[in-house]
């Protein structure tokens, strides 16, 4: 299955992408390679041609590994972060649940906390670290700028998009004192659909087992308290920065084209990425 995301024409003129040799050449012509704007929340490696050419002096190359030596996204990999990090998918799904969910939509959806400007959040991040990664430790601003100097690397004339990804996590303030200091079960993490079965493709679905909505008829079904086809829009996502980060944007009135809202409101919704194609268009 496809989820199309409509996007506002920005004038920018669209380029049948082109087969190329690894010389860069199409029919001896010199051309300059496409790249083709996918969502996957996460770095896509790209099988190079053979010979593979040898990197720049100050280039990027995608890592195989993550900084703790494991493959990216391992839950299974033994290491010095996984203990803590399954401990916090544990609690995360027994109190992931609706009537949870619904009382914190309402209550952070008021937007009563505080005002700043985007530096200003980015800057509170310094002091965030996500306990649900198995593959960073580091503070949360750092994620931020490196995701945003990509993106603008791979895609430099998509500003929206540069911006979305500088901007995509800053829900995670909902850790500090000022935000409500939630714990970090109710901020970081993989996000799924609240109110239907928990799908077992979701990351350590075995502690769904103590979630009150698990033997809940209303909620146990396939479809639980949905429609078939009712739209991922009214759906109810388990609460996160993601789900935040939404509210803030909307409710502000913010400018961003429809694809960005989409990231920010479903970047951690991995099991969505598994299954679907997303485009851009």
């Amino acid at each position: 299955m496809t989820i199309i995301i409509e996007q506002p024409d920005y004038g920018v003129e669209v380029v049948e992408q082109k087969k190329l040799t690894h010389e860069g050449h199409e029919n001896g012509v010199e051309v300059e390679e496409d790249k083709e704007l996918v969502l996957d929340a996460g770095f896509v490696v790209v099988p190079q041609p053979q010979p593979q050419p040898q990197p720049q002096p100050n280039s990027f190359v995608v890592p195989q590994t993550n900084s703790f030596g494991h493959t990216f996204r391992d839950y299974e990999a033994d290491g010095e972060r996984q203990p803590g990090v399954e401990n916090f998918y544990r609690t995360n799904h027994i109190y992931q649940c609706v009537d949870f969910v619904t009382k914190m939509r309402e209550e952070y959806g008021k937007l009563n906390r505080v005002e700043m400007s985007i530096w200003e959040c980015c800057e509170l991040l310094n002091n965030v670290v996500d306990e649900s990664d198995p593959d960073l430790d580091e503070p949360q601003i750092e994620h931020l700028l490196q995701t945003a100097e990509a993106i603008r690397k791979d895609y430099p004339n998509e500003d929206w998009l540069h911006l979305t990804a500088l901007i995509h996590d800053l829900g995670k303030v909902l850790l500090l004192p000022s935000f409500g200091e939630l714990p970090q079960w109710a901020v970081v993490g993989d996000t799924y659909p609240i109110g239907c079965a928990f799908d077992e493709s979701i990351v350590h679905h075995k502690y769904f087992a103590l979630n009150p909505d698990y033997n809940n008829p209303a909620y146990s079904t396939k479809y639980g308290m949905y429609s078939e086809a009712c739209g991922l829009e009214n759906v109810l996502m388990s609460w996160g920065h993601d789900d935040y980060m939404y509210l803030v944007a909307t409710e502000n009135g913010t400018t961003l084209p429809s694809a960005a809202l989409f990231i920010i409101r479903y970047h951690s919704f991995y099991g969505m990425f598994a299954k679907f194609i997303l485009i851009i268009y």
